[in-house]
């Protein structure tokens, strides 16, 4: 591991996890409990359950010329997450942080999928807190790493909620822009088909060879302007196909899929977005499935965030995946 990434892993050491995010109020009622009260610092022997780990990385982000500061997002969703009401059953876990110092992205990135793949094999399911959006390639390839070790052939399914497709050409540059590129060369290399849905993209963001290279990849393309309240269970069952085509589920999720009035604390906040009402059916049904291995909050970014508005939907949205279905 390169000695400017580092990697807070309560697997390797307890003592590294930095517990303080998880403070707010404790009611004096029965069955009153809060996120900051049960979860607690994973251990090697920790029951299977939601494990959530930190991606405190910029360096994805610079390279694609965007707004600086998404590597505080992991302890500003810890910090949001901390006095929400706790409606589970199973435990939680803080697996701590993997820190990516300056540009060693790649870095970064190979000692995510590690911690990613260790977890699952552990029985856990990953949620990963962003950081930029090239954490989609470091959440995919642990997610690889664990199946390849139990299947010839995975059929994994990536459904992708953002505003932007991603797909840029990595042979340039690798960023925030690229990371389904990179996975698509990945699935191409293992043999693997590519699965891919993103949903809330909008074609003021996206350029026509963006959108070409979507259609010849196959991608399942729903737009912003397509997300309303008449479409919205025509929208669910499209989803459910995809989801039928597939034996696992990786949810990404960037917060600059939001209207910039929800979400105004993204590198990009989006001219019109898709409200968190109109997702939160989508992310039910991919929930319910009981499909999906792992999920990643993208891009929240503190330094732009407006009365802790995007940290608190991003919170909201982690109490949504991990609740007990």
């Amino acid at each position: 591991m390169n000695e400017k990434t580092r990697t807070a892993s309560a697997i390797d050491d307890m003592s590294s996890i930095d517990m303080s995010p998880w403070q707010g109020r404790t009611d004096p009622e029965p069955d009153s409990d809060r996120w900051h009260q049960r979860i607690q610092p994973l251990t090697p022997s920790a029951a299977p359950g939601t494990a959530l780990i930190g991606f405190a990385c910029d360096a994805g982000v610079a390279r694609n010329q965007g707004r600086i500061g998404a590597a505080g997002g992991p302890a500003a969703i810890r910090r949001a997450l901390a006095p929400l009401a706790w409606h589970r059953q199973g435990p939680a876990h803080d697996a701590g942080d993997v820190v990516c110092q300056g540009d060693t992205l790649e870095e970064a990135q190979h000692e995510l999928a590690s911690q990613v793949a260790g977890l699952l094999d552990n029985g856990h399911r990953p949620l990963v807190l962003g950081g930029g959006h090239e954490v989609a390639f470091a959440s995919w390839t642990g997610l690889a790493r664990h199946l390849e070790n139990l299947e010839d052939r995975p059929r994994i399914g990536i459904i992708n909620l953002d505003a932007h497709f991603d797909l840029r050409d990595p042979s340039h540059v690798r960023s925030s822009g690229t990371p389904f590129a990179q996975i698509a060369d990945s699935c191409s290399e293992r043999g693997w088909l590519f699965r891919y849905a993103c949903l809330g993209v909008s074609r003021a963001a996206n350029t026509r060879a963006l959108f070409q290279r979507a259609e010849s990849l196959g991608v399942l393309v729903r737009e912003d302007r397509e997300f309303t309240p008449a479409r919205s269970e025509a929208l669910v069952r499209d989803l459910g196909r995809f989801i039928s085509r597939c034996d696992h589920l990786y949810l990404t999720i960037d917060l600059d899929v939001l209207p910039g009035a929800e979400a105004p604390g993204v590198s990009a906040p989006a001219a019109r977005g898709v409200s968190l009402a109109m997702l939160e059916p989508l992310i039910e049904a991919i929930r319910d499935s009981g499909k999906l291995r792992l999920a990643d909050i993208a891009e929240l970014n503190p330094e732009f965030d407006q009365d802790n508005r995007t940290a608190r939907v991003a919170a909201r949205l982690v109490h949504l995946l991990t609740l007990d279905t």
